[in-house]
């Protein structure tokens, strides 16, 4: 699990953050924890296969639509890239 130390908090922010994660009952770091979750992954954010399923609804592809674009795939390996 990775680590990250922040430098350079204002006297201000860590009070703030000591007395939030006071008030929630957990200890300083598990509030930033929680702070950090919740800024760069909300609950309500559009996970992708969420999104696909509902392109494919949207679209009204039905399970036979998807059979027959799976039997016309290319099955064919891809080839590596080469930088030559």
């Amino acid at each position: 699990m990775a680590a990250v130390t922040i430098r350079n908090i204002s006297d201000e922010t860590h009070r703030a953050l000591r007395a939030r994660a006071a008030y929630h009952g957990r200890s300083t770091e598990a509030e930033i924890r929680d702070i950090l979750e919740a800024a760069v992954r909300p609950p309500g954010r559009v996970k992708l296969g969420s999104l696909l399923a509902a392109i494919g609804r949207d679209a009204e592809m039905s399970n036979s639509d998807v059979e027959a674009m799976q039997q016309q795939r290319d099955r064919t390996p891809a080839e590596p890239m080469t930088f030559e």
